[in-house]
């Protein structure tokens, strides 16, 4: 018998939001944002909220799936990914959470083998909770929990030309040149895997990536996105996940909220 059975993706999706919500509630209340900031070796910052937030997911991951590893943004090198693992970011966008000038963001993925199967993206600033197992759905955050749940999905790319998502700070020409190629009639700016989201809620159409991310950054995103409708790819297919042995590492993809684009969008094969 497997000592580790695979969990429901749609129960797991569920549990994750709440827990997702939790940690976003603990992030939007902490009055010191800096407090305890230092810079990682990637010359990220980090501080005493990204910690406590990790340090809660953990509790509530190891209430739930005490059998199941943890692979986490704050001490992802002390843990192995396995056949069926977490990736957890507690805080993505750290920087706009100090400043207070975008949408950060909490992200829970299990993954099973080399894919999600189930994830939640809690976004504190916009007060709302995006889940997927089978389907995706999206909530509101409240005091109790997450309310309001109702079904997430893509649209079609409108004749008009198309909304495509940017990040503040990490612009590049290689994202440009993809870009370029796109009938883009507005570029929105956004942060975190909150852009996964805006495209899984039909709210914009397409998210292109060519700098450096973590696994960690994007399995949550990817599973949501995925599972209401769009296209999420890197230059050979569909992401894959627990490469240790690259670091964690992501190489370019973007997430198109319409297939019909995925033609004309050509991807580097590594990041800049």
């Amino acid at each position: 018998m497997n000592a580790n059975p695979r969990p429901d993706p749609d129960e797991t999706a569920r549990r994750l939001g709440a827990i997702a919500a939790e940690a976003g509630r603990f992030l939007a209340s902490v009055a010191d944002r800096g407090g305890g900031r230092r810079l990682k070796e990637d010359g990220s910052p980090t501080t005493a909220a990204d910690l406590e937030s990790e340090r809660l997911i953990l509790a509530r991951l190891r209430e739930a799936w005490p059998a199941i590893p943890v692979v986490a943004e704050e001490s992802a090198g002390s843990t192995a990914c396995a056949e069926l693992f977490f990736l957890v970011d507690p805080l993505d966008g750290t920087r706009d959470y100090l400043t207070g000038s975008g949408e950060y963001s909490v992200n829970i993925a299990l993954v099973a083998g080399a894919r999600p199967i189930a994830a939640a993206i809690a976004v504190p600033e916009a007060g709302r909770v995006w889940t997927a197992g089978t389907a995706a759905t999206v909530g509101r955050i409240s005091a109790e929990g997450v309310e309001d749940w109702v079904p997430a999905s893509v649209r079609r790319a409108p004749e008009d030309g198309l909304v495509a998502l940017v990040s503040r700070r990490h612009g590049d020409a290689a994202t440009e040149a993809c870009l370029s190629a796109l009938q883009v009639a507005e570029r929105r700016v956004a942060s975190s895997a909150y852009k996964f989201c805006l495209v899984a809620s039909g709210e914009a159409d397409l998210y292109v990536r060519c700098g450096a991310t973590m696994e960690w950054d994007t399995a949550a995103g990817d599973h949501i996105a995925t599972m209401a409708g769009a296209t999420v790819t890197g230059p050979a297919g569909p992401l894959t996940y627990g490469h240790a042995e690259r670091g964690y590492r992501n190489g370019p993809f973007a997430v198109l909220g319409d297939a019909a684009l995925a033609p004309r969008l050509k991807l580097p094969e590594t990041c800049p």
